[in-house]
């Protein structure tokens, strides 16, 4: 008779009975009863009571019984601790028994009891199981350890197990080694910071002997070791790699996920040029391909993982196109994972063969796979230019066949083509307007309205199209609303006479009549720029769009790095680090791969991100709506509109009043109004000057404590052209605040009195934050400093050149004008540093042509040097690289008015001349931009 006996008794009093059979003297009958208690256990009885009466059957020489009274006390002891004592003896005992199964028996079972009263009496006989002469005995003591670890962790380091540990590393046999090196992993993780798995060359050659004779979990663990440790040069990386290549050949898919990351891991160090590169490359594919052939869950992991694989080296299944097609019994999961392989892997090569099997798909009956099959249609017309034309005729034979969902999916993708080649394809505009009424989701109504509005010129009667969708305005969802609002104020713009009605009606459902904040808030930037300046308006809405990239899902490139070094894990099937999943953050550990050491390549990482890469060689990431590149006032992230819009006249100097507000407001008539004070007191200069000079003495009297440059004061007003009033000066920023810094000296004969000043409209709105102070009248022959204070809330006007001040300044005797140039760098504002990933894909989202290269000669400072005193004037170092023995910066900057400057800096040790690349959407900004580089290194 089977054990299922033991399940199917409900009898009442039933403790009663089977404390007397667990006490009897036959042996039988004790074990019988022991069955019967784990059996009630185990479909969720509490039999806790017997207790005492179980642990007294360990005394037994019977390896069943023994195990089942194990099995019980490892599930009660937690709540009978006290009685858990009682155990202790017994596996002392059993820890010098001859049988080696039951000395592993004890120390397992001890390891699995979590209370922490019996800890320190398992310390001995673990002691004794270290170094037992059965392997299969440390093999168990070894993970006995990390357990211990995990409950007690300061005991295990103060009687010196870890240290026991790292020599099992060394052991002969290869179970007990991968054992010690699960372990050794185990308590690593939850403790980041200890530098327990110390590997060098000669322990990773004792894990790699192991690797071909212990099981395939032993494998597992020690390849995820291995994939932990960095190689000192590309020779000992190549060594790893030919020893762990084997492991491809693997029955376990696990095992061969892990060689797979060890392997993806250590190609980062090899140099492309080496022919082991290419065989390495070619052995990597044939075992992804194997993976395939498994269940559908299998394979699904697997397809995750060759997601990221593809993304980072596609080269390796770049001719394996054909596993990736979708079989008809495969499970939707497989299905989408597959075809977004499919997408990544095409090419000019490869394409014909794609489109024909997308076009397939495109006629099956599953909506969901349907969809993003004519989806990956429209992504392959953007990745492969040649396929275009191709894939829109494919499209158009999709639309003509009327099927509801098909057509608005296409409707989606082509206005992605659009986007990516203008004025190439529109003649399709007809045909994809006759599919109107049949649009009902909100994605292709939006993507119709786009076109709609942007083409409007080209359609004949888009005011009327456009009317259509107006009528149920309230009706849409929130993305159809923008799209429409922004559709009908670009066809207003386009075709003033005739749509004026039609502007003021979406206008006013925008701004009036809805709820929706985002939609207000639009409605009324438009409003107010078309009532204001319809040539800016002009300006913002039909501004040029950039290109859309061929890869707008691409995993950014230093969390694909990280993800690389987690193939074959959760997170390699989530796509998403382990800190973003893993409650509590205890033993995430951030991991990334290893440097090049060859020098002639480029990695995809933004710290070596070359300046103006082509596009063939870096996937462009677009930065999500979200961010500080989404546009705030179009859908399809145009250009960001940074500051208000710049006036394009400047005024000339002369007689025309400068000030604009008439001389009444500097002569201090009855309606003179001080401009507001900031929010630095008026006098902090001057205490900075007089206090802390002595500390902070880096410039003529005035300390800045951000250790901002300084230039010295120049004569900006000669005593010859202001009646006896010579007025020097310059500029200072620090801790955010910019101050002008003034000597004014009366080289007069009659005491001046009564200063007032004021700055004409400029740049970037720099204006007075206080009103010039000179408390005494000044004397002849005197002189005196005043810091004043200044904020960039004043108006802006664009002037020639873009760091022209023009300022007035009055006193008893008359009103002078002069104007100077200010340094761009007291724009730089502290918060001005962007993190890797904003960095790199708003240097790809800024059009090449934004770009401009300057030479800074005669300057011997190291990267070092320049990094900290660039920093100090809020040029902040996002990343640096060594490429081919030149020291690449990457810097970034902010000016007061939102705009982002980027910048490469390329350092050669030795040379004096720097190559300085910057990116900005502003490109008028850039030569200042530079001068300011020019005046902070060198000064």
């Amino acid at each position: 008779m089977t054990d299922s006996k033991y399940f199917t008794t409900t009898k009442k009093g039933e403790i009663f009975e089977l404390k007397a059979e667990l006490n009897s003297d036959k042996k039988e009958k004790k074990k019988e009863a022991v069955k019967k208690v784990i059996a009630s256990m185990t479909v969720g009885k509490d039999v806790s009571a017997l207790f005492p009466d179980v642990v007294n059957c360990m005394q037994t020489d019977n390896l069943e019984l023994k195990k089942l009274v194990y099995l019980y006390l490892m599930n009660y002891a937690k709540s009978q601790p006290d009685m858990a004592i009682m155990a202790v003896n017994t596996f002392v005992k059993d820890c010098e028994d001859p049988n080696p199964l039951i000395r592993a028996l004890a120390v397992r079972t001890m390891g699995c009891i979590r209370v922490d009263k019996i800890t320190e009496y398992l310390c001995e006989p673990l002691r004794k199981c270290l170094k037992d002469e059965d392997p299969y005995v440390r093999k168990t003591a070894a993970v006995c350890v990390a357990k211990l670890h995990d409950i007690n962790a300061q005991l295990v380091e103060d009687q010196g197990f870890l240290d026991t540990l790292k020599d099992l590393i060394s052991d002969s046999n290869p179970m007990v080694v991968a054992n010690a090196v699960a372990a050794l992993s185990e308590i690593a993780e939850s403790h980041p910071s200890s530098n327990l798995l110390d590997l060098n060359p000669q322990s990773i050659n004792k894990l790699l002997t192991a690797l071909n004779e212990c099981t395939e979990w032993g494998q597992i663990f020690i390849l995820d070791c291995l994939a932990n440790y960095t190689p000192k040069d590309d020779r000992e990386a190549q060594s790893i790699c030919e020893r762990v290549t084997p492991r491809l050949s693997h029955a376990n898919s696990a095992v061969v996920l892990s060689a797979v990351k060890v392997l993806m891991k250590f190609m980062e160090m090899l140099s492309k040029d080496l022919d082991y590169y290419g065989t390495l490359l070619k052995k990597l594919a044939p075992p992804l391909v194997t993976l395939l052939s498994a269940e559908p869950e299998l394979q699904y992991v697997a397809l995750r993982n060759i997601n990221l694989i593809v993304q980072k080296r596609p080269e390796i299944l770049k001719h394996e196109m054909k596993v990736f097609f979708v079989k008809y019994n495969d499970p939707i999961y497989v299905k989408l994972e597959k075809l977004d392989i499919m997408i990544r892997l095409a090419s000019q090569a490869n394409i014909a063969q794609v489109l024909a099997e997308l076009k397939e798909y495109a006629t099956e009956v599953d909506v969901d796979f349907v969809r993003k099959a004519v989806r990956a249609i429209g992504r392959c017309a953007i990745k492969v230019e040649q396929s275009a034309e191709r894939c829109v005729s494919t499209l158009l034979d999709l639309i003509q066949t009327k099927v509801n969902y098909v057509v608005q999916e296409a409707i989606v993708v082509i206005k992605d083509i659009f986007r990516k080649y203008p004025n190439k394809y529109e003649s399709v505009i007809a045909t994809l307007c006759e599919n109107l009424d049949s649009l009902d989701e909100p994605e292709a109504r939006a993507a119709m309205i786009w076109i709609v509005g942007e083409y409007a010129e080209r359609i004949d009667n888009a005011d009327e199209l456009l009317e259509s969708f107006l009528e149920g305005f309230h009706d849409e969802s929130t993305q159809v609303q923008l799209q429409l609002l922004t559709a009908i104020v670009k066809l207003f713009l386009k075709k003033p006479t005739e749509t004026q009605e039609l502007v003021q009606q979406v206008l006013s459902l925008a701004t009036q009549d809805s709820d929706n904040p985002d939609l207000r808030d639009r409605g009324y930037i438009y409003w107010r720029l078309l009532s204001t300046d319809p040539v800016a308006a002009k300006e913002v809405v039909l501004a040029e769009k950039p290109l859309i990239s061929e890869e707008t899902d691409l995993i950014e490139p230093t969390l694909l790095d990280e993800l690389i070094c987690y193939i074959g894990t959760l997170a390699s099937v989530y796509h998403k680090p382990p800190s973003a999943f893993v409650e509590g953050g205890r033993g995430v550990v951030h991991k990334s791969l290893p440097p090049r050491t060859a020098s002639n390549e480029s990695t995809e990482s933004p710290e070596t991100a070359p300046a103006g890469a082509p596009s063939g060689e870096q996937p462009d990431v677009i930065p999500t709506q979200g961010d500080l590149l989404g546009d705030l006032l179009n859908l399809d992230l145009g250009p960001p509109v940074s500051g208000p819009p710049l006036a394009t006249s400047s005024v000339q100097m002369g007689a025309v009043d400068l000030l604009g507000g008439g001389l009444d407001s500097l002569i201090g008539g009855p309606n003179f109004v001080a401009p507001p004070a900031a929010a630095v007191p008026a006098n902090l200069g001057a205490t900075m000057g007089s206090g802390l000079s002595d500390l902070f003495d880096l410039t003529s009297g005035v300390g800045t404590l951000s250790g901002s440059y300084v230039a010295p004061k120049a004569v900006w007003l000669p005593a010859m052209k202001a009646k006896g009033l010579e007025i020097s000066g310059t500029f200072t920023r620090q801790v955010g605040s910019i101050s002008m810094d003034l000597q004014l000296t009366n080289k007069a004969l009659q005491v001046m009195t009564d200063f007032a000043i004021q700055f004409n409209r400029n740049s970037f709105g720099l204006a007075p934050a206080a009103p010039l102070q000179v408390h005494a009248p000044l004397s002849p022959n005197q002189t005196v400093e005043i810091s004043l204070p200044l904020n960039t809330v004043g108006s802006v006007m664009k002037m020639e050149p873009l760091n022209n001040l023009q300022v007035a300044v009055k006193n008893n005797i008359d009103v002078f004008y002069f104007s100077t140039l200010y340094p761009l760098h007291i724009l730089f504002v502290e918060d001005g540093k962007m993190d890797r990933q904003m960095f790199l894909a708003t240097w790809k989202d800024i059009p090449n042509e934004n770009e401009a290269q300057f030479q800074i000669r005669d300057c011997p400072l190291n990267a070092e040097a320049v990094s900290s005193r660039l920093q100090s004037s809020n040029i902040f170092t996002v990343a640096k690289r060594n490429v081919e023995g030149q020291d690449m910066l990457y810097q970034s900057l902010k000016l007061t008015n939102g705009i982002w400057v980027l910048a490469e800096l390329r350092i050669q040790p030795g040379n004096p001349s720097f190559t300085l690349s910057l990116k900005c959407r502003a490109p008028e900004v850039s030569q200042h931009v530079y001068q300011a580089y020019e005046t902070i290194l060198k000064n």
